[in-house]
């Protein structure tokens, strides 16, 4: 049983993304460690949530006045606080987690292992573990590019950038039978990414490393890379244009992702700045990903 004891739970939002990042800032340097976790995401109408679970009851009052000194009195007056019942939450997350096919792939949980066709390729992700376990539309865009990509061409030197849960980098690991580097700046999700390589026996193919951008000797080690998949979020991607271009071989694949369909122009804007054209643009769910050549 995982059942998790009751907690009490802050939840607002914001439409603009530093008033957002300004509020997370400022809630997590307010609370001792242990004492709240704090989460936010951004939706494909460009709101953050923003959701504070707390152990013990918080004083409200405090809370709005944080909020209201981040992000104004507005804002601070929309906050809903509420408790959430003990419940088993990896149940009930498997409970609505059905495969999700997207071209030859198939991401699935440990509950559907003996349900996959024989002429897919399953990947087993538990819903518990991390972000990305194919049911966003960003996870599921570069799965399809990557079918996509593999049906013509075979990359060798291959890149996952932000891995996540790992996925991605088990995905092209698998279809093409080589070695593919996956890095995230999060060390809990270079664990869980080792893990779900291990789990989908292909653990001797993944190098996961905890890496911030291109910094890591892996990175010049491996490279130059044949196809880079990077399904981050459009600020980073823009500002990792540069440094990517330079750890591309000629004629390189990359495929972006974590992408609302408004930021597609300044990214593609970015990469053509440094000699990559697109050629695939997939949309799902408000979410965009794409696929790019590198020229020459």
């Amino acid at each position: 049983m995982t059942s998790t004891p009751a907690t009490h739970r802050a939840s607002f939002a914001i439409g603009d993304e530093k008033l957002a990042k300004r509020v997370v800032d400022l809630l997590t340097e307010s609370f001792f460690e242990g004492q709240a976790a704090i989460a936010a995401f951004v939706q494909p109408n460009g709101l953050w949530d923003i959701t504070v679970h707390f152990a013990d009851p918080p004083d409200q009052a405090s809370i709005r006045d944080l909020v209201g000194i981040a992000a104004g009195q507005d804002v601070a007056g929309t906050i809903a606080f509420d408790t959430v019942e003990a419940k088993d939450w990896v149940k009930a997350s498997l409970e609505d987690l059905v495969p999700v096919p997207a071209g030859r792939f198939v991401v699935h949980g440990q509950h559907d292992r003996d349900r996959i066709a024989p002429n897919k390729l399953g990947i087993e992700i538990e819903a518990a573990l991390a972000f990305g376990t194919g049911h966003h539309g960003t996870t599921r865009g570069c799965l399809l590019l990557l079918d996509h990509v593999l049906k013509a061409w075979r990359p060798r030197r291959v890149l996952d950038l932000g891995t996540g849960t790992g996925v991605l980098a088990i995905a092209a690991a698998r279809a093409l039978h080589e070695n593919v580097l996956a890095s995230d700046i999060d060390p809990v999700s270079v664990e869980v990414a080792r893990e779900n390589a291990r789990l989908n026996v292909a653990g001797h193919l993944v190098q996961a490393i905890t890496a911030t951008g291109f910094s890591a000797p892996q990175f010049a080690q491996r490279g130059p890379f044949d196809l880079v998949l990077a399904n981050i979020l459009a600020n980073p991607l823009r500002q990792l244009a540069t440094p990517m271009a330079r750890h591309l071989a000629p004629s390189a694949l990359v495929i972006l992702s974590g992408l609302l369909t408004a930021q597609v122009p300044g990214v593609i804007a970015a990469y053509r700045a440094r000699g990559l054209v697109p050629l695939r643009h997939q949309r799902i769910e408000g979410w965009s990903s794409l696929l790019l050549r590198r020229l020459g």
